[in-house]
């Protein structure tokens, strides 16, 4: 048997007791190959752990040390990992490593990595919580979407509510106004439209045409919106056209050089139902140790993964989340992230923003993780920690990420869509060129003095996550990415309509804009 062969047995053992080898525990477990049956090291560790009190998720280097030197007298290893851990049951009991006899040669890690931060809300929050700043806000977001719809030539000369609600019966003219009511009755829409001099009511009639019914359909309340009407004799007007702000087509920027990037959410640390041994075959196929020649060629190009949030699952996020966490302190939660993420290979930059599970503020927009709860991390790898939502700048190709808590208000609130398919709620976002435009749904808002959920820079690629299905489409030239998750279905997930998707991973080939999809089930 070659030692490629004996790692492959020895790293098999390690998965199937339920333990993962951390990073310089595998290069000296390689080293001993060369002279020793590594399997036989790794079943005296295992049993070694099995027999401690308080048992270890991670194999280290030190335990390897000790057993493969039996003369010496073992010292007990007080385990550094959180409560209940190491009680979960294997979830990939039967996985084996695959591991290639072409030797690794990680082609990124010989590319300076390139990162931007073009747009981070951090260190921008200025709200107190008054009316005041609610009025101010939702203004700020008028003025921001009103000039973006004025870059349109077919909306430049939009006049006020105020005016079209003066205008001769049967003009025809084009209105620019924030939705603040909806209402369908027998198949006719009922809008409540004002702007910042007027209010007016708006009827979407019955014999409207298809696509104004489907435009019509797509519409929530505080949406920015330019609408054709034609003036009544009352007061009312009649809409026959429907302009969203929308996105241009174009031509996606592209790194120059073939580097990756993957995209990732959702990890759920420390839920009985995070896929912990996946999420170990991920770690390994990053450091070349895991998949076929295909996987390892694409690990090779690897230089960026980024987190969309919820890297614990948190204590208290919903009713009796309690029931289902491992790991019942988010300290530990963090903890024990750190301790996956840190085994990372180095040249490979992370970079990780909060979604609604972490510590950070749930109010959109959502500062980043308190370096308090990052500090294990920091203190082992380089991490790059911003808000939500932000756009970064990677090799030239821009980046929005944002976590995607107010998808749950566009599939709840917009017929046809749904959690199968949250490509097509993100579709709605760039649409109405906001990332939450419903307020008082199930998206808390921070009323800041600048509406910085607006989309005023149109990204190459529009990440998120939240939602737990990996699904993803090119829209306008826009990549949409819904990266998926590492979770298996809770019971909270079923009562809400969740059916996740977990372990399948996009990867961004930044040079040509390809999406290859690697399953770590």
């Amino acid at each position: 048997m070659n030692e490629n062969k004996k790692l492959q047995e020895a790293v098999h053992l390690a998965m199937t007791a339920g333990y993962q080898i951390k990073r310089e525990a595998f290069e000296f477990l390689t080293l001993l190959a060369t002279t020793e049956d590594p399997s036989k090291l790794m079943t005296k560790a295992i049993e070694q752990l099995n027999s401690l009190n308080e048992k270890s998720l991670f194999i280290e280097k030190q335990m390897l040390e000790q057993v493969a030197e039996p003369k010496e007298p073992a010292k007990e290893i007080a385990s550094q990992e959180p409560e209940n851990v190491s009680s979960e049951k294997s979830l990939a009991t039967g996985s084996q490593v695959t591991e290639g006899k072409a030797p690794f040669h990680p082609y990124a890690k010989e590319i300076d990595a390139s990162i931007n931060v073009i747009d981070n809300p951090c260190a921008k929050q200025t709200s107190s919580g008054t009316v005041e700043d609610f009025l101010g806000y939702f203004q700020d977001r008028f003025h921001r979407i009103e000039r973006l719809l004025r870059q349109r030539i077919d909306v430049k000369s939009a006049a006020s509510v105020l005016d079209a609600l003066r205008a001769a019966p049967n003009t025809r003219i084009k209105t620019i106004c924030m939705i603040t009511e909806k209402r369908d009755v027998n198949q006719k829409t009922i809008l409540t439209v004002e702007d910042l001099k007027g209010s007016a009511t708006v009827l979407v009639p019955q014999n409207a045409s298809q696509d104004l019914q489907r435009k019509a359909k797509l519409l929530i309340k505080d949406q920015v919106i330019c609408l054709a009407v034609l003036k009544t004799r009352s007061s009312l007007l009649i809409a026959e056209d429907i302009i969203f702000p929308e996105i241009a087509q174009r031509t996606q920027h592209r790194a120059p050089i073939p580097v990756y990037a993957v995209l990732t959410s959702d990890m759920h640390v420390g839920s009985a139902k995070f896929t912990k041994e996946a999420f170990s075959r991920f770690i390994l196929w990053l450091n070349g140790k895991y998949g076929n020649a295909r996987m390892r060629e694409i690990a090779s190009h690897v230089k960026y993964i980024l987190v969309a949030g919820d890297i614990v699952d948190g204590v208290g996020v919903y009713p009796n989340q309690i029931k289902e966490l491992a790991v019942k302190d988010v300290q530990k939660q963090y903890r024990l992230a750190a301790k996956y993420l840190e085994q990372i290979p180095d040249y490979i930059e992370v970079v990780v923003t909060p979604g609604n599970h972490d510590t950070s503020r749930k109010a959109l927009p959502q500062p980043a993780i308190a370096d308090s709860f990052l500090e294990t991390l920091q203190d082992s790898r380089k991490v790059l920690s911003l808000g939500s939502p932000c756009t970064i700048d990677i090799n030239g190709v821009e980046i929005l990420m944002f976590h995607g808590r107010s998808l749950d208000d566009i599939i709840s609130n917009i017929p046809e869509m749904s959690y199968t398919h949250p490509e097509k709620a993100m579709r709605v976002l760039l649409q109405s060129r906001h990332l939450a435009p419903l307020y008082g749904g199930k998206t808390p808002l921070s009323p800041e003095t600048k509406d910085s959920l607006v989309i005023e820079r149109v990204p190459d690629i529009f990440h998120a996550g939240h939602v737990h299905s990996m699904e993803y489409n090119n829209y306008r030239g826009v990549l949409i990415v819904n990266s998926g998750c590492w979770q298996t279905q809770t019971d909270y997930m079923l009562r809400n309509g969740f059916s996740p998707t977990p372990a399948k991973i996009p990867v961004i080939n930044l040079h040509t804009m390809e999406v290859e999809v690697i399953p770590f089930d």
